[in-house]
């Protein structure tokens, strides 16, 4: 049997192209509002934090706290980057779309 290798879901590629896209201001609320904003997807923060830990656990992302407030009700936010390896598994998973959306039936199709 051959590698098994894994592949981005379309919901984890949109995520880490927003925190991408948002640097150092990525955090729950704010990829939330920029997929809104974008793409029109309303998301439940508890599915976009599912997906966070999901991606953590492949080492795309990693997350960090900020110190709580009191503005927040003394909850710290939770900043994300995207690795040097989700990086590369974001180029990979370009790659791929643009062969597959390169097929000339898929092009004669649209």
């Amino acid at each position: 049997m051959a590698n098994k290798q894994t592949f981005l879901g379309e919901f984890e590629h949109i995520v880490m192209l927003t925190v991408l896209s948002l640097g150092d201001d990525a955090y729950g609320v704010t990829v939330r509002q920029q997929l809104r904003d974008i793409i029109g997807r309303e998301v439940a923060i508890g599915a976009l934090y599912a997906t966070t830990e999901r991606l953590e656990k492949k080492g795309l992302l990693t997350s960090t706290k900020s110190g709580a407030s009191a503005q927040r009700g003394g909850k710290a936010k939770r900043y994300f980057k995207v690795t040097s390896q989700g990086i590369a598994e974001l180029e990979r998973t370009k790659q791929n779309l643009e062969k597959l959306w390169g097929l000339q039936a898929v092009s004669q199709t649209i």
